[in-house]
């Protein structure tokens, strides 16, 4: 998740609710891009969703253990990739395997799956990841989701944040992908520019809203804001209207 303010840790708070070990099925897969494997998995048939998951996080328990995957699955074709630097993937140390090469990563392992177009869902730094790529690649989408996320915006205060931000090494997300993720940032030009339909799903607690969707409202009025019910940054991801919102707006738009 991201680690604006106190550090959000995720995956104690999944540790105590038993699931952090969360498995993975049978069809678990690796793809190398540009020298790095990434792991991934596929489940169900059906119009294809692609789940990016958040920092300090992974596939697996930021969609699989909140029955996300599980849900989905029934009537769609659900990749869910561990990006680089998080759970069974490769961790480089250099930035170049982060920030917008995570974006081309995707679209790499669309290319693999030989899949033309999915629905983008993307949570917290998976937010930003599917912005950009909403932004570089319109022609590989179907429509986006940006939960727990708004607008990164290039040349920003938070922009420039996470190039300054202390990370130790061995804590968690290599310090090379934390400080890459100011090259997700998008230029006003860029937000205007996408045209496929997006909403964002927002905890009424998370501090994100404030941070980064206010800012998106102000330049796309077209994009729905759904607010989940007590939620926060963290918890936002189990709540059963997080899940039902993501279901209803795939099946309105496939």
């Amino acid at each position: 998740m991201l680690r604006f303010g106190p550090k959000l840790l995720l995956p104690a708070l999944l540790a105590a609710l038993g699931c952090a070990r969360a498995g993975w099925s049978a069809d678990d897969e690796m793809i190398e891009v540009k020298g790095v494997k990434i792991h991934y998995t596929v489940e169900g048939k059906g119009p294809a969703v692609m789940l990016i998951h958040g920092m300090d996080s992974n596939a697996a328990v930021n969609w699989r253990a909140p029955g996300t995957m599980a849900l989905l699955a029934k009537d769609y074709q659900v990749i869910a990739l561990d990006l680089p630097g998080h759970g069974k993937s490769d961790k480089p140390e250099n930035t170049d395997a982060y920030g917008v090469q995570m974006v081309e990563d995707i679209v790499a392992l669309l290319d693999h799956l030989q899949i033309k177009k999915a629905h983008i869902v993307g949570y917290s730094m998976g937010g930003m990841v599917a912005a950009k790529l909403m932004a570089r690649h319109p022609d590989r989408v179907l429509s986006g989701i940006l939960g727990g996320m708004g607008w990164l915006r290039e040349g920003g205060v938070l922009d420039k944040l996470w190039e300054w931000l202390p990370v130790k090494d061995g804590a968690g997300t290599p310090p090379a992908c934390v400080h890459s993720i100011t090259r997700l940032a998008l230029t006003r030009e860029e937000l205007e520019g996408i045209k496929v339909p997006v909403v964002v799903l927002i905890g009424d607690r998370d501090p994100m809203r404030q941070l980064y969707v206010a800012p998106l409202e102000m330049v796309r009025k077209d994009w729905p804001v759904i607010e989940i019910k007590d939620a926060g940054h963290v918890n936002c991801i189990f709540k059963a209207q997080f899940k039902e919102e993501i279901k209803k707006w795939l099946d309105a738009h496939s």
